[in-house]
C-alpha cells in the first residue's frame, strides 16, 4: 500500500501506539477523543535536574498538512530560552512536513534538557512559589515566571529620574465560552517601567496568576523620537500575543498596556479563542476611551507606520 492510500486517523493511531510503546509512563492521554496528549521530558530518567511537559492536540490535517498545537510546561521555561526552543521545535516541523515529528520533538527537547544539566543546576528559588511547583500532565500553563522578559527589557534600555506611580488598572467584562472564561486588564503607561510595576501588581491576584494564559501587548507613544515602543507576550497561546498587538496598532491606541488572562475549561475552542481575546481588549479599549475617532484614524492612517521596537534579550 502506497503512504497516499494510508488514512490521517491510521497515520495518527499508527504514531500513539509507537509514542506510548516508547516512553511508557512518561506518555500521557489527557482527551483520547480529542487526540490530546503530553509527555513528561526529563534530562535524566533516574535523576532528572530538568523536567517539561510537552502538551499536544493533533489537529485532523496533522501530519499531512498542519503540525501538532503545542504548549510547553515548565516554570523555569521563559523568555529567549522559550523562544530558542520553540523555534527549535518548528523548525523540525519545516523539514519534515507530511512527516510524524512528535518522536522529532521529544527527543530534541530531551537534548535540550540534556545540555542544560551540564551547565546549569535548577533554580532553587524557583521551587518556593507555590503556584510553579507541579511539572506534569496538565492544562495549564505556568505564567508567573514569563512577563519578566519585559521586566529585563525595561532595565536594560529605559533609565528615569524618579520612579514612577502604578497607574490605575481597570478589569473588563469576562466573556465565557464552553468553560473557558476570558477577561481583559486595562492600565495607562507612559514607559517600561510602569508596564513592569502593572505585571507585577496584576501577579500579585492569585486569580490572575492562576490563568491558564495572560496574554499582554503594551504600545508607548515616545513624541521625541515620533516612533512607539511597544511588544507583546503569547504566554503559551501561540501567535495570541502577535494578534493582540497587531489589533491595537489597527485601532491605532496609544499608551497602554492590555492583559487578556484566559481560564481553560477543558473544551478546545479553536480558532474562537483567539476572537475571544481580541473582543476583550476591544471593549475594554473602547469603554476606557482608548481608540482613535474615525477621523484620527484616518488622518493618521496616511503618516509613516511606526516600526515596532522590541528588545530582545
Amino acid at each position: 500500500m502506497a503512504e497516499g492510500d494510508v488514512s490521517i486517523d491510521q497515520r495518527q493511531n499508527e504514531e500513539i501506539e509507537a509514542m506510548a510503546s516508547i516512553y511508557g509512563e512518561e506518555w500521557c492521554v489527557i482527551d483520547e477523543r480529542a487526540k490530546i496528549f503530553c509527555i513528561r521530558i526529563s534530562d535524566d530518567k533516574e535523576d532528572p535536574k530538568w523536567t517539561l511537559c510537552l502538551q499536544v492536540m493533533l489537529p485532523n490535517e496533522y501530519p499531512g498538512t498542519a503540525p501538532p498545537i503545542y504548549q510547553l510546561n515548565a516554570p523555569w521555561l521563559k523568555g529567549q530560552e522559550r523562544a530558542d526552543l520553540s523555534n527549535s521545535l518548528e523548525e523540525i516541523y519545516v523539514q519534515n512536513i507530511g512527516e510524524s515529528i512528535l518522536y522529532l520533538w521529544v527527543e530534541k527537547i530531551r537534548d535540550v534538557l540534556i545540555q542544560k544539566a551540564q551547565v546549569t543546576e535548577p533554580d532553587p528559588v524557583v521551587k518556593k512559589k507555590p503556584e510553579e511547583k507541579n511539572v506534569g500532565c496538565q492544562r495549564k500553563v505556568n505564567v508567573g515566571c514569563r512577563p519578566r522578559k519585559a521586566v529585563k527589557t525595561v532595565e536594560r534600555t529605559v533609565t528615569k529620574p524618579e520612579v514612577p506611580e502604578l497607574p490605575p488598572i481597570d478589569h473588563g467584562v469576562p466573556i465565557t465560552d464552553r468553560r473557558s472564561t476570558f477577561q481583559a486588564h486595562l492600565a495607562p503607561v507612559v514607559c517600561f517601567e510602569q508596564v513592569k510595576m502593572v505585571l507585577a501588581k496584576l501577579y500579585e491576584n492569585k486569580k490572575v496568576a492562576s490563568a491558564t494564559h495572560n496574554i499582554y501587548a503594551y504600545r508607548i507613544y515616545c513624541e521625541d523620537k515620533q516612533t512607539f515602543l511597544q511588544d507583546c507576550e503569547d504566554d503559551g497561546e501561540t501567535a495570541a500575543g502577535g494578534r493582540l498587538l497587531h489589533l491595537m496598532e489597527i485601532l491605532n491606541v496609544k499608551n497602554v498596556l492590555v492583559v487578556v488572562s484566559r481560564w481553560y475549561g477543558g473544551i478546545l475552542l479553536g480558532p474562537d479563542r483567539f476572537k475571544h481575546i481580541n473582543n476583550c481588549a476591544r471593549n475594554i479599549l473602547v469603554d476606557k476611551n482608548f481608540t482613535s475617532t474615525p477621523e484620527e484614524s484616518s488622518k493618521n492612517s496616511g503618516k509613516k507606520k511606526v516600526k515596532k521596537d522590541k528588545k530582545r534579550s
